[in-house]
């Protein structure tokens, strides 16, 4: 799971402002049942590493200080809006009485499949109004339709409409269409070497289960290359 938006800079402030040192900062989110040295706080204000969802909510606990401050970004997907609140993925879903596997799918395939009732407590749970619900749900699945056309076919003509949605500059989504397409090419290349080579079955399944992760992560990589969202790592 790619790890969550965090500013190094917001959470130093927060520590000094309380005047706590990373070995406090630890020991009080020790008693919330997140065990750290104090080196993991060092780590996160460097900027080195970020924390994993269980480490931001602790570590926002900690600091009396809201996680949507921590992660110092105006949440647009699903997932930013529901650690901006607080909640973990599961406790959200047996909220809105959404199967806890479904709601995971929902995250990593930025697809909603939730009925009307579902629909609307989730919009409770996250104080989200009519328009910005709609906003967080059909800003996924346009996202992942034009994404999709970006890298199985011609990148460039799909740039302006990228970066209009997804509000970043034209020239970092267009250096971002490039590396994503040349990825997806890769997967191409691999199955079709190996259906030549007449491999076994089990490799080309595994080759597909691959491409397939890896669509699955394409929004968020995308959000990663255009610093438009989650700060992660390389895929």
């Amino acid at each position: 799971m790619p790890t969550p938006p965090f500013s190094p800079a917001e959470a130093r402030a927060a520590r000094l402002r309380l005047g706590m040192t990373p070995a406090q900062v630890v020991a009080a989110m020790s008693q919330l049942g997140v065990d750290r040295p104090p080196e993991a706080v060092h780590a996160w204000e460097a900027g080195a590493v970020p924390p994993s969802e269980p480490e931001l909510f602790a570590l926002a606990d900690a600091l009396w200080c809201p996680v949507a401050v921590l992660m110092a970004v105006r949440p647009a997907a699903l997932r930013e809006h529901r650690l901006s609140r607080g909640f973990t993925a599961e406790r959200l879903a047996l909220r809105i009485g959404m199967d806890p596997d479904a709601y995971a799918r929902a995250e990593a395939e930025h697809r909603w499949p939730g009925n009307d009732r579902q629909t609307l407590l989730l919009a409770d749970a996250l104080g989200l109004g009519s328009e910005e619900l709609l906003d967080v749900l059909d800003r996924d699945n346009e996202l992942v339709g034009l994404l999709r056309q970006a890298v199985e076919g011609r990148w460039k003509a799909h740039v302006t409409a990228l970066a209009h949605l997804a509000q970043a500059d034209e020239r970092r989504v267009a250096r971002a269409l490039k590396a994503l397409h040349r990825e997806y090419t890769r997967f191409d290349e691999r199955y079709m070497g190996h259906l030549v080579a007449r491999n076994g079955d089990a490799r080309l399944r595994e080759i597909a289960a691959d491409r397939a992760a890896w669509l699955r992560a394409l929004p968020d990589r995308f959000r990663s290359l255009t610093g438009t969202g989650p700060d992660t790592a390389a895929y």
